[in-house]
């Protein structure tokens, strides 16, 4: 595996890393970690000119003859690079990995403009079209791939995000809620994640404050880090109803989580297609109510009709938040119904739903015809 050090969400290299090109090793697998450009404040140009560094990284490193790339996107610019060097050398099967559509997303957040758009469009066409496969975490995403950015459909498949976290854990919630500060008359309504543009918390911030003017019962938690935490951090100051943790271990993030008592997605308003909040599957998986703040024809919303496992309200509109908040916690029976806990969530599952096809074209193909395992396979299924 070849990436960067981490450093997302908080946009500053996590301690303990750092380094020209660093390896170590990961659960048995080999990680070479290359230092490029992270912006202490991430504009949109300055996020180009880091993706843009990561892919020169990328086009000088060492690859030791792989059989298969796997890319993983975002970042499409870095992909772009990788991808490019793939084709350019014997001719590599590639595969690439969408997590976010950057042609929409840059039109659902208004950034950029339409020409700048158009140039992400046709980057993002190109780039997947050149792919021996890619891979999309939902059937819309699928489609606008197939129809609008021209992949052949044999040559996409649908794989859904799994719970990056392990199954439910026993949680002591008084204790953990008391050490958090957290009332026990008081309803916790928890979001976890990226505070970046496309999550318009300031929603949140905003139902905070109503929810401070109408001594409602409630507090907010924004968990995690982003590029706006800081600028939400001073709209909410003197907002009582509202507090920000900082990222947690895993163990910590899992009992915090498993301690609050509603899940929170929230989404700028006009977002529909461009992603699938990653921390849904996470959500599913606490075995909580989980209340999206989202547009009706949003991915997020269909995600939310399909599971069973939440309620719905319109995005942008902080006083319907607070009052679905407040409808969960008069209504226990509810609650629990719409807690959640998915089989579905199984990683290896989601992996193993890849059907043969052009994915492994044309080296597996061969391999096939003379009974031989292929090992571009062994790679795709790890």
């Amino acid at each position: 595996m070849i990436t960067s050090h981490p450093h997302y969400p908080e946009w500053r290299v996590k301690e303990g890393y750092g380094g020209w090109s660093v390896s170590d090793e990961v659960d048995g697998v080999r990680v070479q970690r290359l230092a490029h450009y992270v912006p202490a404040r991430p504009s949109s140009g300055r996020r180009l000119l880091s993706e843009l560094s990561l892919g020169i990284r990328f086009l000088t490193a060492r690859w030791h003859r792989p059989d298969v790339v796997l890319l993983v996107s975002p970042n499409l610019i870095t992909s772009a690079l990788a991808a490019l060097r793939a084709r350019r050398s014997r001719g590599l099967a590639t595969g690439i990995w969408i997590q976010d559509l950057y042609s929409l997303g840059i039109t659902e957040t208004g950034q950029g403009g339409r020409s700048a758009a158009t140039a992400l469009k046709a980057l993002e066409s190109r780039t997947l079209r050149s792919a021996t496969g890619v891979v999309v975490i939902h059937d819309r995403f699928r489609s606008f791939v197939t129809e609008t950015l021209g992949v052949p459909a044999g040559c996409v498949e649908v794989i859904r995000n799994w719970s990056h976290v392990d199954p439910p854990m026993e949680v002591d919630r008084a204790a953990v809620r008391n050490r958090r500060g957290w009332e026990p008359d008081v309803t916790v309504i928890l979001h976890a994640g990226n505070m970046g543009a496309k999550q318009g918390l300031e929603n949140v911030v905003e139902a905070a404050r109503l929810a401070d003017r109408q001594r409602a019962p409630v507090r907010f938690v924004l968990l995690g880090d982003g590029n706006q935490r800081a600028r939400l951090q001073s709209l909410a100051r003197n907002v009582t109803s509202i507090e920000f943790v900082a990222p947690l271990p895993d163990d910590d993030f899992r009992q915090t989580l498993g301690s609050a008592d509603i899940l929170l997605v929230n989404e700028r308003a006009g977002m529909k297609e461009m992603s699938v909040p990653r921390k849904l599957t996470t959500y599913f998986s606490a075995s909580l109510p989980v209340l999206a703040a989202a547009d009706e024809a949003s991915v997020t919303a269909s995600e939310i009709d399909v599971s069973g496992g939440g309620t719905r309200v319109a995005a942008g509109d902080p006083q319907a938040l607070l009052d679905a908040a407040l409808s969960l916690r008069a209504d226990p029976a509810l609650a629990r119904a719409l807690a959640f806990a998915t089989p579905h969530l199984d990683r290896m599952r989601r992996l193993t739903t890849l059907r043969s096809g052009c994915w492994f074209w044309p080296r597996t193909v061969t391999a096939r015809a003379r009974g031989r395992r292929s090992k571009s396979t062994e790679v795709v299924a790890q």
